[in-house]
């Protein structure tokens, strides 16, 4: 019963999603029906392959990601994998023919994870694009449904509203990454000495990120437009909440936005979307 298989493996992507950000599981409960199973695998890829580098540390890291890898690229050339998080990445994979290109990249800039802790100008676009942007790319895959003509004109959008999440993340975690981790992801920046001309030039750099997103999402397909603008306000409330802390606030604690403002946001963009005033 190869049909009962690959649904609980996609139950499987659903739940770690679930589990792992409320705020994409909402973005995700409002695509159309056909594109939330999809977007819950790569979802549950990346996050597995993050917690890998995050998290393990009493584990040999190194050996687990290339494990993964190794089992990643298997599962996508024979079609088959018992890891349940694989099977249904590897379905997607096939169905909207994602490249080798995009999967490499992000795999590439989890291991940089394993040997950096300052990433400089060239390694911070590089580990950008690969933990970020091609991840927005694998989703395009999917709404795009074949149209390649489409999804050529929605990448640089698509690019940027990673890049913009992926920053905001770097803030919000800042205090996380550099006393768990000892990472600093901004190029030029010494955590301890972090003050707020230095947080002005990033809020700056994020928001023609953001300006630069919202192009390609009003030219979105309908049914998934509307998550997408979803997560698109919730980051932008996230991020206006970081703009008015100081820098050293954003050193000291993880600044969030709590659920009952997640479900209010909700409400008022399902109300701009009916209205079509995105």
């Amino acid at each position: 019963m190869m049909s009962l298989y690959n649904k609980t493996c996609q139950e499987c992507s659903q739940l770690i999603t679930n589990r792992y950000s409320t705020s994409f599981s909402l973005g995700i409960k409002v695509f159309d029906k056909r594109f939330r199973t999809p977007i819950y695998a790569i979802y549950g890829f990346v996050r597995f392959a993050d917690e890998i580098v995050d998290t393990f540390h009493d584990f040999p890291k190194a050996e687990l990601l290339q494990r993964f890898r190794e089992d990643t690229y298997r599962a996508i050339e024979e079609g088959i994998s018992l890891n349940p998080v694989l099977q249904s990445f590897q379905e997607v994979v096939h169905a909207y023919k994602i490249e080798r290109e995009l999967i490499d990249a992000f795999l590439d800039s989890m291991e940089m994870d394993l040997f950096f802790d300052r990433y400089e100008d060239s390694l911070y676009k590089q580990y950008i694009y690969g933990s970020a942007e091609v991840v927005g790319l694998m989703c395009l895959r999917v709404f795009c449904e074949g149209n390649n003509e489409m999804y050529e004109s929605l990448k640089a959008p698509a690019r940027s509203l990673g890049s913009a999440f992926q920053k905001i993340n770097f803030l919000r975690d800042m205090k996380s990454d550099f006393d768990e981790r000892g990472r600093v992801y901004f190029p030029g920046i010494d955590f301890t000495h972090f003050n707020n001309e230095e947080k002005l030039t990033i809020e700056a750099d994020i928001k023609q990120d953001f300006d630069d997103a919202y192009k390609g999402i009003v030219r979105l397909p309908k049914g998934a437009r509307f998550g997408v603008y979803l997560a698109y306000v919730y980051y932008i409330n996230l991020f206006q909440k970081i703009k008015k802390a100081t820098a050293a606030r954003v050193q000291q604690e993880r600044i969030r936005v709590n659920d009952r403002k997640k479900i209010y946001l909700l409400f008022q963009s399902a109300l701009r979307n009916g209205l079509n005033i995105l």
